[in-house]
């Protein structure tokens, strides 16, 4: 059986069940009468079967015509519910942002931009993937992720880069180690300490090495690792000092770790929101760079040695 029937005609045949009367559903949809008359009769011209039984006071629904309102109230709400996603997409108030992000960053840059957007739009489902520079930028230029917060020591002549924070590089090193009697540190005040590096694969090891050649001046590395927490509890157990960037600090304070900002070069990592400029930016993508924006512009400092750009 085919049956082509509008959306219309399901809203007005059900109009007539729920009111229990062609003059009333009428009056409420502002219609002629004898239009919704010949609107219901059609339908039950293109079914083969009678939906209501009309006498000169009632109108009384049908065992089929019960059934078949049960069917197109189903429908109606469907379309109702899938038209208001809909709207929701292209206002930015439902739909789905894809953000891959640096560890450090997904842990301290992002969550109050998170809260933000979470606030103003709960209907946006927000997924945060966390890895390393390359890993990250790869799933931007796959469109597997729709952005990425990363740090962008190079030109990216693919992507479009807009930096929104920096943060400044620094020694953390155990409290009662000889460095906590220090006002300051160059980078070449650590060669002669064990060095607790990170992997060659992470930005934050990519940054000390150009840093330390600046310097003329190559550590010792005792021991790498690819972890914050594992850097930390090295260097917390007396194994060397590190350096990290200032949003890192918030995540090796279990260890108990003290820092000092270096110079000589002060060396920055430059943050910053990394997108394809070639693919489509949705209402809900568009609304989280927003939403970035206004915390960029209204949020206290997020860690030592760190800033809003």
């Amino acid at each position: 059986m085919r049956m082509d029937l509008t959306l219309q005609q399901l809203r007005l045949v059900l109009a007539v069940h729920d009111s229990g009367s062609f003059t009333t559903a009428a009056q409420r949809l502002h219609l002629a009468q004898s239009s919704l008359s010949r609107t219901v009769r059609e339908v039950e011209r293109k079914l083969g079967v009678a939906l209501f039984e009309r006498t000169t006071r009632h109108v009384v629904v049908t065992a089929a015509g019960a059934e078949f309102c049960h069917i197109a109230r189903r429908m109606v709400d469907a379309v109702d519910a899938g038209i208001n996603h809909f709207e929701g997409f292209l206002s930015g108030t439902r739909g789905q942002v894809r953000v891959a992000a640096l560890p450090s960053l997904a842990a301290i840059l992002l969550p109050p931009v998170i809260s933000d957007h979470r606030a103003a739009r709960p209907g946006v489902e927000l997924s945060i993937e966390d890895g390393l520079s390359d890993e990250v930028l790869r799933r931007v230029r796959s469109g597997e992720v729709d952005l990425a917060v990363t740090v962008a020591a190079e030109p990216l002549p693919d992507l479009l880069v807009q930096p929104i924070a920096a943060d400044r590089f620094c020694c953390v090193h155990p409290a009662d180690h000889r460095f906590a009697d220090r006002d300051r540190l160059a980078w070449a005040d650590l060669a002669d300490e064990p060095h607790v590096a990170f992997e060659p694969a992470t930005s934050i090891r990519q940054h000390a090495d150009r840093a330390f050649a600046a310097a003329r001046t190559a550590p010792e590395v005792a021991m790498e690792a690819r972890n914050i927490s594992t850097v930390a509890g090295l260097v917390g157990a007396g194994l060397g000092v590190a350096v990290v960037p200032g949003l890192v600090l918030p995540l090796v304070g279990f260890a108990g770790l003290a820092h000092r900002a270096l110079d000589s070069p002060v060396v920055t990592r430059r943050i910053c929101v990394v997108r394809d400029p070639h693919r489509p930016v949705s209402a809900a993508t568009r609304a989280f760079l927003d939403t970035i924006e206004h915390t960029r512009r209204t949020a206290v400092n997020l860690a030592p040695e760190t800033r809003w750009t």
